[in-house]
Formats: C-alpha cells, sequence, structure tokens
C-alpha cells in the first residue's frame, strides 16, 4: 500500500514537472514572437529561452526537466526565429555556434539554479532540524524524573520520524522489561517485544554501540562515555533509515542523555543536600538533648541524693519540696521522651492513626487532667461548645496535641496567667483554641514558631528551654488529620492557638467556611 502511494506520488510530480516546463516553454516562446514583433534582435529573444531554463531549473524537482528544456529551448529558438524559419536549417555559418553556446549557457545556468535549490532544501532542513532539536531540549527541561525524560524522548521520535519506538531503561540488575510507544495502536506488539528482540537491545548494552541484525528493529544505545541509561529500539523492518535520519536520531538520543544525566546530578545533590540536612538536625538534636536533659537529670540526682544522706534531719516540707522536684523533672522527661518518639514515627513515616469518630469535648477534657504539676500556677479554664462537636481522629494524638499547647503556654507565660481552651463549629470544621493572656508573640516568631528546634527569643517562665519540639509535633499530627493550625494574637493582649479538623456531622443548611477565626 505504502509502495502503491509512493509511486503515485511519483507520478503526479514528474506530469506536474512537465506540464510547468511545457507551460514555462510555451510563455517564453510567445514573449519571442512578442520581441520579433517589436524588432527586437535575435540575441535578445535566445535569453528569453535561457530564462525560462532557469525558472523550470528552480520550479521542477527532476533535473531532467531543464536538461530538456535546455535542448528544446535551442530547437524552438532554431525552429521559429532563425532563416529560414519553421526548419531546422540556418543559412548562416555562425549560427551552429551560437546554438552550442546558447545550449551550454541554459545548461550551466539551469544546474547553478538546481544547486542553488538544493542547497536552499538543505539549509531549510537543518534549519528545521534545529527547530526540532531545541523543541525536544526544551521538552526534556520540563521532564521532572527518569521515567518522563524517557516517556517524552520516545514520543518525539514517533512524531519526528513516523516508527514505533521501544525504550529498554538499564538498571544496577541489567536491563527492564521493554516499554512499547507504538506509531499506531493497530501494530503487533508480540512482534517487537520478544526475546531475540531483548536479546538484540541486551548485546547493543553490553557493546555500546549500535547492532544491525536481521532483527525488526535498529538499536541505540542511550547515555554518554561514563554511563548508559538505556537502549531504544526503532522499528526498521520495512523501510530503513537513511544515514541523516540516524544521524539525526542521534542528535535527539544525544539530548536525552544530557537531560538524564542533569536528572541524575539533580537527584544527587538533591541527597546530599537532605543528607547534610539531616545530619545537621542530628546534630542539632543531640546537642539540644545534651544541654536540655542536663539540667533534670541533675536536679532528679541531685535531690535523690540529697534524700539518702539527709532524709532523717530534713523536714517534712523539705522533703516533700523534694520529692516533688523529682516528680516534675521525671515527668518533664517522660513528656520530651514521648514528643521524640512520636516526631520520629512521623519522620520515618510509621505513625498509624487510629481513627475514630469521638466527642471533641470529652478528648480536651481528657487532655487537661494530663497537665503538669506546673499548670496549678495558671488559672486554666474550658468552654465546651452549645452543641455536640464530633470528629474523626487519634484521640490519644488529639490529647497530645490539646497538652502540648496548654503546657507551652503555662512555659511562656507568668504564673497567675489566664489559659482557656474552648471548642466550636465553623461551618464543616471543629475548632478548638488555646488563648493566653501573656506577653504574645513577635510576627518575626510567628512564621518560625512551629519549626523543629525553634524555641523562640524569649525563655520560657520556668526557665528550662524545651527543645523546640511541642509545636513542630502539634502541627505533624494536626496535618496527618487533615486539618489546620494557626497562631495569631488575642483580641487583647497573648496568643490564641487554633487548631481545626473536620466535623463528622454536617447539616444540609449549614454553610462551609474555609478557615476558623479561633475565637
Amino acid at each position: 500500500m505504502r509502495l502503491a502511494l509512493k509511486r503515485l506520488k511519483v507520478k503526479h510530480e514528474f506530469l506536474h514537472s512537465g506540464l510547468i516546463t511545457v507551460g514555462i516553454l510555451a510563455v517564453a516562446t510567445g514573449i519571442g514572437f512578442l520581441f520579433q514583433s517589436l524588432g527586437f534582435t535575435e540575441e535578445n529573444i535566445i535569453i528569453v529561452y535561457v530564462l525560462g531554463v532557469l525558472v523550470i531549473a528552480a520550479i521542477t524537482a527532476n533535473r531532467g526537466w531543464s536538461i530538456f528544456a535546455s535542448v528544446f529551448s535551442v530547437l524552438l529558438f532554431n525552429f521559429l526565429f532563425t532563416v529560414p524559419r519553421f526548419s531546422f536549417a540556418a543559412y548562416a555559418s555562425g549560427y551552429p555556434v551560437t546554438f552550442v553556446i546558447a545550449f551550454l549557457a541554459a545548461l550551466i545556468a539551469s544546474n547553478l539554479a538546481i544547486q542553488l535549490k538544493r542547497q536552499a532544501e538543505i539549509s531549510a532542513k537543518m534549519a528545521a532540524r534545529t527547530q526540532m532539536l531545541l523543541e525536544t531540549n526544551q521538552i526534556l527541561q520540563k521532564a521532572e524524573d527518569v521515567d518522563e525524560i524517557l516517556e517524552k524522548t520516545a514520543n518525539q521520535i514517533v512524531k519526528l520520524f513516523g516508527r514505533t519506538a521501544i525504550f529498554y531503561r538499564n538498571t544496577k540488575e541489567g536491563l527492564k522489561a521493554p516499554v512499547l510507544y507504538p506509531v499506531n495502536p493497530k501494530i503487533d506488539e508480540n512482534r517487537y517485544l520478544s526475546e531475540q528482540e531483548y536479546k538484540a537491545a541486551a548485546e547493543v548494552l553490553k557493546q555500546n554501540g549500535e547492532v544491525r541484525s536481521d532483527q525488526n528493529c535498529m538499536y541505540f544505545p542511550v547515555g554518554n562515555t561514563h554511563k548508559t541509561y538505556g537502549v531504544i529500539g526503532i522499528v526498521s523492518e520495512k523501510q530503513r533509515m537513511t544515514e541523516v535520519e540516524e544521524n539525526f536520531l542521534q542528535a535527539i538520543l544525544g539530548e536525552c542523555a544530557l537531560a538524564l544525566e542533569k536528572e541524575y546530578f539533580n537527584r544527587k545533590r538533591e541527597e546530599a543536600v537532605t543528607k547534610a540536612k539531616n545530619e545537621q538536625l542530628r546534630a542539632n538534636l543531640l546537642r539540644s538533648i545534651s544541654h536540655d536533659l542536663r539540667t533534670p537529670l541533675t536536679s532528679i540526682s541531685g535531690n535523690a541524693d540529697i534524700l539518702l544522706s539527709e532524709e532523717i534531719r530534713l523536714e517534712q516540707a523539705k522533703r516533700r519540696q523534694l520529692y516533688t522536684d523529682i516528680y516534675e523533672a521525671s515527668m518533664w522527661l517522660i513528656s520530651l521522651v514521648e514528643n521524640l518518639l512520636s516526631i520520629t514515627r512521623i519522620e520515618d513515616g510509621t505513625m498509624n492513626l487510629n481513627l475514630q469518630v469521638e466527642l471533641v469535648d470529652e478528648v480536651v477534657e481528657e487532655a487537661l487532667k494530663h497537665l503538669t504539676r506546673k499548670s496549678t500556677e495558671h488559672i486554666i479554664t474550658f468552654q465546651p461548645s452549645d452543641e455536640i462537636l464530633l470528629a474523626k481522629m487519634d484521640s490519644r494524638l488529639i490529647m497530645q496535641v490539646v497538652i502540648n499547647l496548654v503546657d507551652n503556654a503555662v512555659k511562656y507565660t507568668p504564673p497567675g496567667s489566664r489559659i482557656e481552651v474552648t471548642t466550636e463549629k465553623k461551618g464543616e470544621w471543629v475548632c478548638v483554641s488555646v488563648s493566653d493572656n501573656g506577653n504574645g508573640i513577635t510576627d518575626e516568631m510567628k512564621e518560625k514558631i512551629f519549626d523543629m528546634f525553634y524555641t523562640g527569643t524569649g525563655q520560657a517562665s520556668d526557665s528550662r528551654r524545651g527543645l523546640g519540639l511541642g509545636l513542630f509535633l502539634v502541627k505533624a499530627i494536626i496535618q496527618a488529620h487533615g486539618g489546620t493550625i494557626r497562631v495569631k494574637d488575642g483580641k487583647t493582649d497573648g496568643t490564641i492557638f487554633t487548631f481545626r479538623l473536620k466535623a463528622e456531622e454536617v447539616t444540609l443548611d449549614e454553610q462551609t467556611t474555609d478557615s476558623c477565626s479561633g475565637r
């Protein structure tokens, strides 16, 4: 079918060029008769025919038509415009030389025109290929990973060459299973994904060169001198690729190799940055732990040593104070360890949420029962909602969120401060707010307060610097529940932390809102 279409196309081009040649010679002859009637010399008429030959050479695709036009134009000039007219004889002795010169001039001019035409066609093809390479480069630059680079490269090859492409990606274990990019969906995939084709591709990978075999495809390595990223096969069973097409294909594969190399180094750089970041986080964690654990551990060991050596001589009130100090220091350590374990689970993705529908007010009330003894120095109140609030949550983790928020308010406000916990429903969200009447926080701190290891510029009210993990953990837990948390200034003073969870019950006439105002 394709061969028949090709023959039909050649026949059509032949007839088209023939009609153009005949038409131009007819026009040149008409102009010659016009010049003769106006008294122009025969030299002017022969120039018209030479010009006609040039036009024919420039328009037609076949060199044969320009040669035919060169010969036929001389014959027409001899037959129509030389004496005796309407014969191929000539009385003048110099006419044969004139005819020869006219023929050579027409032939040379036609050859020059054909060369210029071909040069223009080559330049146009080079420009088109350069544009295609630029387009391919731009497409590959937008690819985000190796699979996308390979897919876009294969799609470009299918688009530009009209041939089915098969890509074999190279890994540490060898060539992966091939991925077919068909030029049309009706092709027989098994024909190009056979064991023989796979062996041919593997041979290319081994030799790092093109394999021309008896298989259905031509195979080319994709890579550079340092690394081979894969092998691509181009279907060529019916029509082999020309040398020009192969060179163009190699240029596209070169662009693909550059994109893959760039992606490889970008990935390595990101891994290096991530590793350096993790090392920095680990160093910060170890430094913070070594610094912040020393104070409570020293307190526990010192108080325990006093009790062991001086218990009998100590007054009851003094002993009770030492017991209280040991208890509070140990509870602080327990809270720290719980936060560290939770953060570790979040970071490595092992935290499993036990989601159940819970009464929000009950979870908050239970959390307030597990506050540190230091909280008794503050006025802590809870204002539940007037309506029943239900939300799907991991109650243990949400309790930890509430405890961390209240403990944070206790830590950074002076004794006697008011801390208020409220719950309310805003559209399709349940909002829980923890507010205090302390000194508040600056806008600069608000942007960093949920970052890991950030402790702010101020000192805690109990003079114990934390690790900066509590609020980071709070945000991570809320985000794991599909909620959000925000911090803002109070209406008059202090700070308000508000987190929201998706309400479990939503009536039909309720309007949804996009955010919680806090109180």
